[in-house]
C-alpha cells in the first residue's frame, strides 16, 4: 500500500466522518438538545483528520507526486481544516439548536464539497 493508497483513504474517511457528524448534529438539532462535549470532540477530530489528510498531500508533494490541480487541492483543504473550527468561532460557542443546525448543514456541505473533488480529480490520482 502506497501514500496515494493511504491519501484516498483517509479522505474517504472525512467525507463518512462529515456525514456521520451531520446526521448527529441533525439528530441534536431535532431533539431540541444543547449541543454535548463528544460533539465538540468530533468537530476537533474533523479538523483534525483533514489536516493529516493535507499533511499525507504535503508529503506525495515532496516526493514529487501531484494531483491533476494541485493549488486547487491545497485550497479545497485549508477550507475543510479550518471551516468548522471557523463556524464554532463565529458562534462564539453557543450550544442551542440553531447552532446544532448550522453544525449539520455544514458538515453535509463538507461531504458534499469532499464528494465533488474526488468526482472532478482533484483529490487523485497523484502522478509524478
Amino acid at each position: 500500500m502506497d501514500l496515494n493508497d493511504i491519501h484516498y483513504i483517509l479522505f474517504n474517511m472525512h467525507i463518512f466522518y462529515s456525514v456521520a457528524i451531520g446526521i448527529w448534529a441533525s439528530i441534536t438539532a431535532a431533539r431540541n438538545e444543547s449541543i454535548s462535549g463528544g460533539f465538540w470532540g468530533a468537530v476537533a477530530i474533523s479538523a483534525v483528520l483533514a489536516g493529516i489528510v493535507t499533511l499525507v498531500g504535503v508529503i506525495m508533494t515532496l516526493q514529487g507526486l501531484h494531483p491533476q490541480r494541485i493549488v486547487i487541492y491545497y485550497l479545497y483543504m485549508a477550507f475543510l481544516i479550518v471551516i468548522m473550527p471557523g463556524l464554532f468561532t463565529m458562534l462564539r460557542g453557543r450550544d442551542d439548536r440553531s447552532a446544532a443546525i448550522a453544525f449539520a448543514i455544514l458538515a453535509f456541505f463538507n461531504a458534499t464539497t469532499s464528494l465533488s473533488m474526488l468526482q472532478r480529480g482533484i483529490v487523485g490520482p497523484w502522478i509524478a
